[in-house]
């Protein structure tokens, strides 16, 4: 695991331990034995820390989180580099991530690749740094810079490493080579410079910048555990000793490991990472070729498709029916790009590179020379089958055929074309150009090329894509109408809109229910209640006296003046009430938890039926569509997750509860939710 090799009075010990360099116990050991020799030997005057493969290391083996310690742990090595007397050089090659950048810390000088990135993202697992990075990286460039840093998670480049400080240089040439010089430099020099030592950074003025730094962010999220934590580790580099400080952020981290917002998120690490994994679809499935692309629909969504491609590189033709609608979607576009340009989050160079790569057209034709073509049209079964039907005659022999229907059965789509091998769903989420979410949809003569193709397209357009089979509504929309079903029987009840987002929000959701069909416009859930079935006592009246929610001033709520937050409104109470009375429903007062649970619960037993029915492969790959889809809250870690917290029996007997006082059979617990109930199981145990 360690390539141990010296010349020149250099020793350099890489590390081998692909795909990542996971900085796992066996590993550890490997390090720490090759360290110790190396540090003793008279003929090492300096020692570099290199690694193979793409990575440097891409952080700690996070499988050990939660289990007894094996020695030697990280901050035991990071104190032997401390300690030792010869110079230590990281050479970092590429991704140096959590406990590989605390490693990397600790030498006595970084040198990087010019595509390195650098990062301690253990925030996003509900964690902070625990081998000393919450102490040596505000040392190195700033307690401010530092807390910003690891408070998002997210890495820098090598230029914007070396412009802070975090590394010495960022070699152009041999990184290895560069990395030996300079060792030997140290060596010559007797010089041992160490984070641990610099105090020059740690400034009353300094101090007032981090704690403003840190007010705001306990401020957006005081329920973070982990980044209270974070705040006070950073804060104990003013107020302790450096060994002090880091015995401290040590049990800040064994702390956070054992608590339920960090398992949460581990979860949620590990559902995104199986989802990658799809039943039935060996690793070298071949892949078609995409090298152009055709979007149908120049709207919102097939704009920002376009966009999605656009930025990856890939040309795409945007197509409509008519050149006012190509024209206005290129120009929705375009303002797109030149806000972001304006913001500073791509260049002007760039923005007009990804507006070159998109070209709008009229008529269907414009799609033959595609090697994959994505319908965006208007949702609507009869519109699909026409669009398919024309497709299958003008694409190109091998062109995978995709729909981005939110609802509709692909099977239906496939089945009105010769080539149904060819089709499947790509169901974007809007914004598209902006969400990762990307649930492919498998159809039953899908072809395995192209539901590989489809997913490993989704990656290169830096989607997060999750393979689901066909159903209506798949997997997120199918549980979304569990959940919107039960907020209007508790409207009915007795629970007013704002009672209701309330206990949503205080869930951890950004927005609750009622504010978000204001946002989105209930007559789009209206038209569709329209063209599938259903009723919606309440929404559908709203919409019927044209509340369509913000854009015409009045939904659920009031928005006057174009505010974008709605006030309550006594008209809204008054037909909720009314409406009540007119199917019999007594009401009764709610509290914030039984609100949540009459929403919850139906969707995890509707995920209880998705994976049932194989629509689903685990319970991970429904956690990671709401996490990604649907805003639901990391730090529950999913509904299926959430749901093995609460306890599965206590949900299956509450489901049995709602059944029996709504009169909604479809309320009774799932198969497979029973049959684990009743064992005392969980869904994780299941998966």
């Amino acid at each position: 695991m360690i390539q141990h090799d010296v010349g020149g009075g250099i020793a350099v010990l890489t590390l081998a331990n692909p795909p990542v360099n996971a900085l796992g116990a066996d590993l550890r050991a490997a390090l720490d034995g090759a360290l110790v020799a190396a540090l003793a030997d008279p003929a090492v005057r300096a020692v570099v820390i290199a690694a193979e493969g793409k990575l440097f290391v891409g952080g700690a083996d996070i499988t050990e989180f939660g289990k007894p310690p094996r020695s030697p742990i990280l901050p035991e090595i990071l104190a032997r580099l401390d300690a030792a007397q010869k110079p230590v050089v990281a050479a970092i090659n590429g991704a140096a991530l959590g406990g590989g950048l605390e490693l990397a810390l600790a030498c006595h000088a970084r040198l990087a690749a010019p595509g390195a990135v650098l990062g301690l993202p253990e925030i996003k697992l509900g964690l902070i740094p625990g081998a000393g990075g919450t102490q040596r990286l505000p040392r190195l460039i700033g307690p401010g810079p530092a807390f910003a840093m690891m408070l998002t998670g997210e890495p820098v480049s090598a230029g914007r490493a070396a412009e802070l400080g975090v590394v010495d240089e960022v070699e152009l040439g041999d990184l290895r080579e560069a990395a030996r010089t300079h060792a030997r430099e140290l060596a010559d020099a007797g010089h041992l410079p160490r984070a641990r030592d610099r105090g020059e950074r740690l400034t009353p003025e300094a101090r007032a910048a981090f704690e403003a730094k840190a007010a705001e962010a306990l401020a957006r999220d005081p329920g973070a555990t982990n980044v209270a934590a974070l705040v006070r580790a950073v804060r104990g580099a003013f107020d302790h000793t450096f060994d002090e400080a880091v015995a401290a952020e040590r049990e800040e981290f064994r702390t956070l490991v054992e608590d339920p917002r960090s398992r949460a998120m581990r979860h949620a690490f590990f559902a995104e990472r199986g989802a990658a994994k799809v039943p039935g679809l060996p690793k070298d499935t071949p892949r078609r070729e995409i090298a152009r692309a055709a979007v149908i629909g120049a709207g919102t969504m097939g704009g920002g498709i376009a966009m999605c491609f656009a930025n990856a590189g890939i040309p795409v033709t945007v197509i409509d029916t008519e050149q006012g609608a190509v024209a206005q979607g290129l120009d929705r576009v375009r303002g797109l790009y030149a806000g972001s340009a304006k913001r500073g989050s791509i260049t002007e160079e760039e923005r007009d590179a990804r507006i070159s790569r998109i070209t709008g057209a009229v008529g269907l034709a414009h799609a033959a020379g595609a090697d994959i073509v994505i319908e965006a049209a208007f949702e609507e079964m009869g519109v699909k089958r026409t669009i398919f039907t024309e497709l299958d005659r003008i694409a190109k022999p091998g062109a995978i055929l995709a729909t981005n229907t939110s609802y509709l059965d692909v099977n239906a789509i496939a089945a009105v074309t010769g080539r149904p091998q060819d089709v499947l769903g790509m169901h974007f989420f809007s914004p598209a150009n902006v969400m990762r979410l990307v649930e492919v949809v498998r159809g039953d003569r899908t072809a395995p090329d192209a539901l590989a193709t489809a997913i490993d397209l989704a990656r290169r357009l830096n989607k997060l894509p999750v393979a689901v089979g066909v159903c209506f509504g798949f997997v997120g929309n199918r549980m979304l109408e569990k959940r919107s079903r039960a907020g209007e029987r508790l409207l009915l009840e007795g629970a007013l809109p704002h009672e209701i987002d309330a206990a949503v929000t205080a869930f951890g959701f950004r927005m609750g229910p009622f504010a978000m069909s204001d946002l989105a416009g209930l007559d789009i859930g209206w038209r569709s209640r329209k063209d599938f079935g259903g009723r919606a006592p309440v929404a559908d009246a709203l919409a019927e006296m044209g509340r369509y929610g913000q854009k015409t001033g009045r939904g659920f709520y009031v928005y006057p003046e174009g505010a974008r937050t709605g006030t309550r409104d006594p008209e809204v109470e008054a037909l909720i009430a009314r409406t009540a009375e007119e199917h019999g429903i007594a009401r009764r007062r709610f509290t914030p938890e039984e609100i949540v649970a009459r929403l919850m619960y139906p969707m995890v037993n509707e995920g209880a039926r998705i994976l049932e029915e194989g629509i689903a492969a685990r319970p991970g790959d429904i956690d990671t569509i709401w996490i990604n889809g649907y805003n639901w809250p990391a730090w529950r870690g999913g509904p299926m997750h959430w749901a093995d917290t609460v306890g599965l029996p206590r949900i299956a007997a509450d489901l049995t509860r709602f059944a029996a006082e709504t009169g909604d059979a479809s309320q009774e617990p799932a198969p497979l939710l029973h049959r684990l109930a009743a064992g005392g199981g969980c869904f994780g145990a299941a998966a």
